[in-house]
């Protein structure tokens, strides 16, 4: 058996042993939440937190030296990056650990953090558009998208899955981002903000409520940022709906 390489959160290192033991059962412990071509997402209790537990997809072996030689493993940047999120006062499940498993180049890694128990995710308002208080947690959520780019964070995975929503007392809403290891950290100009913004299949109406809230936050124009962030919207979708029917016409 390969060992693990561990490091966990301050708060954590008394849980290690538990954790260990957690990763080489792995196939076994707790429960699968999702489990797709590329990653594995397990849930369970390590000495009663429950946890989620992300195994990465084993690169091959080139991406295997790259990962170990030339540049950090996406357990560790997820690690990293929620550290530097949690500290921006940005919310994201709380950072546990990350394991890595090296025989040459890497062979499997791991990312650990806190369960969140959540009432949707973003999908939800993409696909209810008479979700209840829809317009008021869209606008919270243009707000909590601004903070992020306040704090020089480029999420470069921003899109409706990648954002679990908490309905809070008295209408507010607590957002916490996952899949985090595609990360730059970098001021952002509004072009680039309003660029952030395209993975998440606004509507025209979503548009109009993210905008309104945006440029009175960012003290901008509002068809500036409107048409901004409409734009690269419709350039996306366009592109990615493009995508599916190239795919749809090579399997039929």
């Amino acid at each position: 058996l390969m060992s693990f390489n561990l490091t966990t959160h301050p708060t954590f290192v008394s849980s290690e042993k538990a954790i260990t033991d957690f990763l080489a059962d792995f196939e076994h412990a707790g429960e699968y939440l999702t489990k797709g071509d590329r990653n594995v997402i397990r849930k369970g209790v390590i000495n009663g937190v429950t946890v989620t537990v992300k195994k990465f997809k084993t690169p091959n072996f080139l991406q295997g030296l790259v990962y170990r030689y030339l540049r950090q493993s996406k357990a560790k940047r997820s690690f990293e990056f929620a550290i530097k999120l949690i500290e921006s006062g940005i919310k994201t499940p709380f950072p546990i650990a990350f394991a890595e498993r090296f025989n040459g180049g890497l062979k499997q890694s791991y990312y650990l953090c806190e369960f969140v128990d959540y009432d949707i995710d973003f999908r939800v308002l993409n696909h209810t558009p008479l979700y209840p208080n829809r317009d008021e947690i869209l606008t919270q959520f243009a707000s909590f998208t601004f903070k992020l780019h306040q704090n020089n964070i480029n999420f470069l995975d921003h899109s409706p899955g990648n954002t679990l929503i908490k309905i809070s007392e008295n209408n507010t809403y607590d957002f916490y981002l996952i899949d985090l290891n595609r990360m730059r950290f970098q001021t952002m100009s509004l072009h680039k903000r309003m660029h952030n913004f395209r993975r998440m299949w606004l509507s025209k109406k979503m548009v109009r409520i993210m905008a309104t809230q945006y440029a009175l936050l960012y003290n901008a124009p509002y068809t500036k940022v409107h048409d901004l962030m409409l734009s690269y919207s419709k350039e996306f979708q366009g592109k990615a709906n493009k995508r599916k029917l190239r795919k749809a016409r090579r399997r039929s």
